[in-house]
């Protein structure tokens, strides 16, 4: 591996990039790149301003054989695994411009380093968004999002990251920009490259551009929990299921994370209709009379309570970097949510049409279950991932806890994308 020339960088450079030594970075920043690194530090800072820059200085580090850290503002360094060495960090959070809006077509296409709290409040006046409800969305950019598949509960509705990227642009091993997909929902020009790049945790190029699909804004909004008995809330769960009922959000909690919320001491149901308003009440009713059916407690959330009840949770569940939590990813098969659930310590949510939620571990005694509650989510072929955790942690217990037959296939598109092994080399799925 070789140290980048700085020198020679700011004569390839335009003179907006940002270089910065590592000594010149803030200690907050310093302690989110040493969290995602196994071994040294990297020696400087990259933050091109435009593609073209970006793509010089992939090129260079390839002729150099350096490696480098990928991120946008920093927010999911700490995700998944390990990288095995970093020579510099290039991140992105400079290409922060929204290129176009179709707004008949409901598509937006940005450069990766947009934030996504941006990228909403321009589309709001239009009565548009993207519907997507991410950890950390005041920092978090559109490049941070995509590469790590991070989309929340609105993902019951609308799907999850991949079911909205229609396209995208990246800058390849060898600094050559390549594009995939297109600007239009009906669209089915060249390989299904976006798919491929969300959820890669920067390991096969970088993210320059993403086209969304968009959706338009809901005209109202209601939330109702149900609570109740074990057995009749997963009835509840697979009633809906079944339903004809289509919440942006179906979320089961945990009796942990219910006491932490101040919401009882038993298992709930949170979903969320949105829609106008007729929809809303009549689906509001059906799932009232659902729960009632089944002898389940009920409570309806509006407005302000209903904007707080949701930024509560988010805040329970998608909590910044601290050295006593542990935060997963989990998936489980939907009929086994609520038996997992009651098996489960920590804080734990799940949503209900893919079985994909987070766990949240807080204290030893719950750490001390990791493994425990990695072989329960496999049992009902599921799997846990560890997102956030200190350096002890993931190097006691493998972040990705891969058991499937791709591991080959994966090496093996890494080796094709990225012969070098440059980007986050070590963070993915056995340590690709």
């Amino acid at each position: 591996m070789s140290s980048l020339d700085r020198a020679k960088l700011e004569s390839l450079l335009d003179p907006q990039t940002e270089i910065s030594d590592w000594e010149e970075l803030n200690p907050d920043l310093q302690s989110q790149i040493t969290r995602a690194i196994r071994n040294d530090q990297p020696s400087h800072w990259l933050a091109p301003s435009t593609v073209e820059d970006l793509s010089h200085i992939v090129s260079y580090a390839t002729e150099m054989k350096s490696s480098m850290l990928l991120c946008g503002n920093g927010s999911k360094l700490g995700w998944g695994g390990l990288v095995k060495q970093a020579d510099f960090v290039l991140s992105t959070q400079k290409l922060n411009r929204i290129l176009d809006h179709a707004i008949a077509d409901l598509t937006v296409t940005v450069e990766a380093g947009v934030k996504l709290t941006d990228l909403q409040a321009f589309l709001k006046p239009h009565r548009q968004f993207l519907p997507i409800d991410p950890s950390y969305p005041e920092q978090a950019t559109i490049g941070g999002i995509v590469a790590t598949a991070d989309s929340g509960s609105w993902r019951q509705r609308y799907g999850g990251i991949r079911d909205l990227v229609l396209g995208c642009s990246i800058v390849r091993w060898d600094g050559k920009i390549a594009k995939a997909g297109g600007k239009v929902v009906k669209n089915v020009a060249g390989y299904d490259l976006m798919k491929l790049f969300t959820g890669s945790y920067g390991t096969l190029g970088v993210l320059t551009q993403v086209t969304f699909r968009l959706y338009p804004l809901p005209e109202d909004s209601k939330t109702l929990l149900l609570t109740g008995d074990a057995q009749a809330l997963s009835q509840a769960c697979q009633d809906l299921l079944k339903s004809g009922l289509a919440p942006t959000s179906a979320d089961v909690l945990s009796c942990n994370l219910m006491r932490s919320l101040e919401l009882g001491n038993n298992l709930g149901l949170l979903v969320r209709f949105q829609n106008i308003a007729e929809s809303v009440t009549e689906q509001v009713d059906q799932l009232q009379a659902l729960g009632q059916k089944l002898g389940l407690s009920i409570a309806e959330f509006t407005a302000e309570s209903e904007a707080s009840l949701w930024q509560s949770l988010k805040n329970q569940m998608m909590p910044h970097f601290n050295p006593d939590l542990v935060t997963c990813k989990i998936g489980v098969m939907s009929n086994q949510i609520v038996n997992f659930l009651q098996e489960s310590p920590g804080l734990a949510q799940i949503h209900l049409a893919s079985g994909l939620g987070r766990l949240v571990l807080t204290t030893d005694s719950e750490i001390e279950q990791l493994s425990k509650m990695r072989s329960v989510c496999e049992r009902d072929r599921g799997f846990l991932t560890i997102l956030e955790a200190p350096k002890n942690i993931k190097e006691k217990h493998e972040p990705w806890g891969y058991q499937g037959n791709a591991l080959n296939l994966m090496k093996s598109l890494k080796t094709k994308f990225d012969p070098y092994n440059i980007f986050n080399s070590g963070c993915f799925v056995g340590e690709i």
